[in-house]
């Protein structure tokens, strides 16, 4: 058997939230920060984004809107319930966007839809789906709303 002195350390030395319990071991509380989560894009590319859909809505006079994220298994249906949710439906424009399912739906509302057909739809998906092939996501995304922009074209005048 080993035998051998014991001793206490000073309290005074230890680091904040440490202290020497009844049996003479030390006890430390360490503060736990979760990490931030990851976002999907940098300040330049939201700003980028958030101008693209700004200009679109300006231009066109369609509410236009991105979602990012999961649609699950019947992402048509998805799509639809997230674009029946905005304040104008009917004028509305939804580019809902799952990488991870690898999907991309274009929805529109009657008065949007009759300024922006399914060929101009179609083709602006085309050109996101190429750019998020080459891991720009944010690239992909404003050139696609500038693609539906013009697609839909001006304001009609009152």
């Amino acid at each position: 058997m080993a035998t051998g002195e014991i001793t206490r350390p000073d309290p005074g030395s230890l680091e904040l939230g440490a202290a020497v319990t009844s049996s003479g071991r030390v006890s430390a509380a360490k503060m736990y920060e979760p990490h931030a989560p990851a976002l999907p894009f940098k300040p330049a590319q939201l700003a980028a984004l958030d101008e693209a859909i700004t200009l679109a809505s300006r231009t066109t006079g369609l509410d236009f809107s991105v979602y990012l994220g999961e649609l699950g298994a019947d992402a048509h249906a998805r799509a639809e319930e997230l674009h029946a949710a905005t304040p104008r439906p009917s004028h509305a424009v939804l580019v809902a966007v799952s990488p991870g399912e690898r999907v991309v739906e274009v929805v529109t509302g009657d008065e949007s839809h009759r300024r922006l057909p399914d060929r101009g739809a179609k083709l602006a998906v085309m050109s996101m789906v190429a750019s998020f092939k080459e891991g720009d996501l944010a690239g992909g995304l404003v050139s696609g709303l500038r693609m539906l922009t013009d697609q839909a074209g001006s304001a009609p005048r009152s």
